[in-house]
């Protein structure tokens, strides 16, 4: 079996894991369903998108964001990028917020941070499918939790367990999915 023919991983979100209440995620550089632009990946500019968020639940107390490719030729998937404990007050990061730290904290005022990405980064990982793979899938989801943090040692936290606990905690899910082929 070559990359290309091997069977579509299931949607995180849509098929592998409970469902949750959902509102609205949105961007001014990506759309729903659409191959995103080679600035945002790997062999472009490596910029994150201009996301914005509506319609979560009155009660959310912190949100976490993240970029996953369910198609990566891994067991596991391929986290590009996770943010935890953005204020309930902040509903929108502007083109290239993932490009560090500094600039996350600057957005949230100090309170939100990157968990390490898959490529071992604080940062956004734009997308880098292998080369004559098929279209492999980017879903950005915004999750609305009940609690202000999820009180995480930014060092030490994984993907895995900031999805867990995002799952437990979780109020409502937002999601878009852009694609992206080399």
């Amino acid at each position: 079996m070559n990359l290309d023919s091997r069977p579509l991983a299931p949607h995180p979100y849509a098929e592998a894991l409970p469902q949750l209440p959902s509102f609205t995620l949105t961007s001014e550089t990506l759309q729903d369903g659409v191959a995103m632009p080679r600035d945002f990946s790997g062999e472009g500019a490596n910029h994150s998108p201009q996301l914005s968020w509506s319609g979560a639940p009155a009660q959310t107390a912190s949100y976490v964001l993240s970029c996953f490719d369910p198609d990566a030729p891994t067991p596991s998937g391929y986290w590009h990028w996770t943010v935890v404990d953005i204020p309930p007050s902040v509903t929108s990061l502007p083109l290239g917020a993932g490009a560090d730290d500094a600039t996350i904290k600057a957005l949230t005022g100090g309170r939100a941070f990157h968990i390490r990405n898959d490529s071992g980064d604080f940062a956004y990982d734009g997308p880098f499918p292998p080369a004559g793979d098929r279209e492999h899938r980017y879903v950005f989801a915004v999750h609305a939790l009940r609690i202000p943090s999820l009180e995480l040692d930014p060092d030490t936290a994984t993907n895995a367990t900031v999805h867990f606990m995002s799952l437990f905690n979780g109020l409502a899910r937002a999601t878009l999915t852009a694609t992206y082929r080399r």
